[in-house]
């Protein structure tokens, strides 16, 4: 049995190199782990579902030209829909001023459950009709949907609320914890208004971190948008039909109406493009922690080995020695991974210590959850592995030094 004491009367004697690597791993552990971390909240999130059928949705981004006013736009854009949906494979469309994943133009809106008191919830808005849902490819898990009666109209700078809502399943239970949202009057800028539905799950417009804790939380507004600037349509396709009516779309708005503007580079757009259009950040933030990971690991691993070899021709003598009193090359080798596994061992001492305080600290200036305890112990069981990989090399050159070695010197 090989004994540590031994092996720790030896690290003494060569304290700088020894604190060095132990604090190279600390820092490698502790950078690690909350690299890793941020990599797989990044892969969650990028991962997550709209709750929206994005296979078969895409968006056109109307541009009107001219001056138009409140009523003509809402006349134009109601004969749109009404040509959009119309059109062969189309299986229903909504005008709205945002869209999941889309960015830009939602309206967040504060929303309370009590009016004389200060504790409000964040939310995001889309303005929707009755034909909203089916478009999204979403259905209620309670109460009904708007009626066309319902459906009014909204400008730019109108700050009343609508009679009734249709909120997300997630908004629901913030208002409402361990209750039903159903029925319930809620509060948002303009006044009371009744939640009539709740649907399951609808992303917002905003995809970025600032955003996370509000992602979920939507509101539907039975309102028109009377823009002077622009209507953006979102389409749902029949399957099998998503490229012709792409094609077909843009070419019946222009038909009934040329004084718009369609570009075909940025004004069509599919879910699909704009979820990696929005997830673009999150990709190559996985993919650079992802590459410092790697060479902080193969630093360490390169450290262990130069370390681990400039001992071995130190000590060959000693080897030598130990050879000659009868220690075998299976003594040797496990003579200098003990060895290792304690250098390591320290350096994850101080390396669990150094990354729980690295992540709280990313938890007070950045929206990042708390790190499991599970995170630091796989990128420990990750470097004792590492540095009995990185010890092996050396170890077995310290094994096949032969007993006569004892001898040379004298």
């Amino acid at each position: 049995m090989m004994q540590i004491r031994p092996i720790l009367a030896a690290l003494r004697r060569h304290k700088a190199a020894t604190i060095l690597i132990v604090l190279q791993i600390a820092l490698t552990l502790a950078v690690v782990s909350n690299a890793l971390f941020i990599v797989q909240t990044r892969i969650v999130h990028l991962s997550r579902p709209t709750g929206v059928d994005e296979a078969h949705l895409f968006v056109i981004k109307n541009e009107w030209v001219g001056k138009l006013d409140a009523a003509q736009v809402d006349a134009q854009m109601r004969a749109d829909l009404a040509t959009l949906r119309n059109l062969p494979g189309v299986r229903d469309a909504f005008a709205s001023e945002a869209y999941p994943l889309g960015g830009g133009w939602g309206w967040l809106e504060s929303i309370k459950w009590q009016p004389d008191k200060p504790r409000h919830q964040l939310a995001v808005i889309y303005f929707a009709d009755e034909h909203a849902l089916a478009t999204f490819g979403i259905t209620l898990i309670a109460g009904r949907n708007f009626h066309a009666d319902e459906i009014g109209r909204i400008g730019l700078y109108d700050t009343a609320s609508p009679a009734v809502v249709i909120i997300t399943r997630d908004l629901a239970q913030k208002l409402f914890p361990g209750g039903s949202a159903l029925g319930r009057t809620v509060y948002l800028t303009g006044g009371p208004t009744t939640v009539i539905g709740i649907v399951d799950r609808l992303q917002g417009p905003y995809a970025g971190s600032t955003t996370r804790s509000i992602d979920d939380d939507q509101i539907l507004v039975p309102a028109y948008l009377d823009d002077p600037s622009h209507s953006d349509y979102l389409v749902r396709a029949q399957s099998g039909q998503f490229e012709a009516v792409m094609r077909a779309a843009p070419k019946a708005l222009l038909a009934l109406n040329r004084s718009r503007v369609i570009n075909p580079d940025g004004g069509m757009i599919a879910l699909t493009q704009a979820r990696v259009q929005s997830y673009a950040g999150d990709r190559g933030v996985a993919i650079m922690m992802g590459v410092v990971c790697l060479m902080l690991l193969l630093a360490t691993a390169g450290g262990i080995v130069g370390l681990s070899s400039f001992w071995v021709s130190q000590r060959r003598r000693q080897i030598g020695v130990r050879r000659a009193l009868g220690a075998t090359r299976r003594d040797i080798l496990r003579y200098f991974q003990t060895e290792n596994f304690l250098i390591v061992g320290g350096g994850i001492a101080v390396g669990v210590l150094l990354g729980v305080a690295a992540n709280l600290t990313l938890m007070t200036y950045w929206e990042l959850p708390r790190m499991p305890l599970t995170v630091l112990l796989l990128g420990a069981v990750l470097l004792w592995l590492l540095g009995q990989l990185a010890v092996l090399g050396p170890a077995r050159r310290a094994a096949a030094v032969p007993p006569v070695e004892a001898t040379r010197s004298l």
